[in-house]
């Protein structure tokens, strides 16, 4: 009976402890499973930690990018480019552009819309404008640009507005839509970054350009273009007048050269001759200083030499007015001049005998005497 009592009591108890077969360990135990959960993730967290130590450890600069690295306050600039290494957790960096970069005032520089409450402007003459600006400024010193303003961009087109509006304002409207423009972007220019050295951000103006600059109506646009083709007529003109002056004045200049070097030789002729007769006038005194009646002589034998050949002497009694040639003697025939001497000595023996032979009358009047 007693054997029986404990087959039974062996069978009930193996009878609940068998399913107790298919439980799980881990299950069982709690304390280990939590214990492998942790070791899980402090590994993962572990990676996580090594994977961001690493890309806070690691940087790379570009060629037109400035590395401005934060140490616990202190700055560091690094211009170089290539692979970086810093201190992960408390050197901090931050990269800034080297390139060139643009604004604009009075127009939108993606969409190109106008900006009228930029773009609209009075001129010192009191005529209404829209002027269009274009900026490109480079940052110059990284760690002014960083911390030397808020908002540094912001700064330099408020300046910018302002010294164009200045600008402008004192400038006349032909000025601002015709041939001043170029004064006026270099004034802008000059201004804004004359301010900004004063300012000290760190940011340099390289340019300033008027994008456009019109009249707001329609009418005052065509009265302007006018203008601007009388202008260019005029300066048509004017080009058309100094391409004749530059034809024309050498040619002037020229015979102006001529004449003056035709009066030197002229004049340097007339002074040589002088000379000459200076001094021959000079030998002569000399000569007549010696021997005056010889030189005398001599003297008016050459001038009568100069004279008588271009001149005819007519020799006359002073009674009649019948006057007598007298040749030169290279042109009288020798023996005509013998007949004629012959006819004129018969002439005037016949002219002495009938003066001899006294008339009538003459000797009525001399007996009446």
């Amino acid at each position: 009976m007693k054997k029986k009592k404990r087959e039974g009591k062996g069978s009930g108890l193996f009878s609940k402890k068998f399913p107790q077969q298919d439980i799980n360990p881990e299950e069982s135990n709690p304390e280990g499973a939590k214990k492998k959960f942790f070791s899980i993730a402090g590994k993962i967290l572990l990676a996580l930690f090594l994977v961001i130590t690493l890309f806070n450890t690691v940087y790379f600069l570009q060629e037109d990018e400035y590395g401005v690295i934060r140490t616990l306050g202190s700055t560091q600039i690094v211009e170089t480019p290539g692979m970086k290494f810093k201190l992960p957790y408390v050197q901090h960096i931050t990269k800034v552009s080297k390139a060139a970069k643009q604004f604009s005032v009075g127009y939108n520089l993606d969409s190109d819309d106008s900006v009228y409450g930029e773009s609209f402007m009075i001129t010192s003459d009191y005529n209404f404008v829209n002027v269009d600006f274009y900026f490109e400024y480079q940052i110059t010193d990284p760690v002014k640009y960083l911390y030397a303003a808020e908002q540094p961009e912001i700064v330099v087109k408020n300046l910018a507005q302002s010294y164009i509006r200045d600008t402008v304002g004192t400038s006349k409207v032909d000025d601002v839509l015709t041939t001043g423009k170029y004064e006026i972007q270099t004034k802008v220019r000059t201004s804004l970054q004359e301010r900004l050295e004063k300012e000290d951000i760190g940011i340099q103006v390289t340019n300033a350009v008027i994008q456009d600059a019109e009249v707001p109506t329609e009418e005052v646009k065509k009265a302007f273009k006018n203008v601007e083709d009388a202008k260019q007529g005029m300066d048509t003109a004017i080009n058309n007048a100094n391409a004749d002056a530059s034809t024309r004045i050498p040619k002037a200049e020229a015979d102006a050269d001529k004449i003056v070097k035709d009066a030197n030789a002229k004049k340097e002729s007339l002074i040589a001759d002088a000379e000459g007769q200076t001094a021959r006038f000079n030998s002569l005194y000399g000569e007549y200083v010696k021997f005056p009646l010889i030189t005398k002589q001599r003297m008016f034998f050459e001038t009568m030499e100069d004279i008588l050949p271009g001149m005819k002497v007519y020799i006359t009694d002073g009674k009649t007015q019948t006057l007598l040639p007298l040749e030169p003697f290279s042109s009288v025939d020798i023996s005509n001049n013998n007949a004629k001497d012959a006819a004129a000595e018969n002439t005037d023996s016949q002219e002495d005998a009938d003066e001899e032979i006294p008339e009538e009358g003459d000797d009525e009047d001399v007996q009446d005497e």
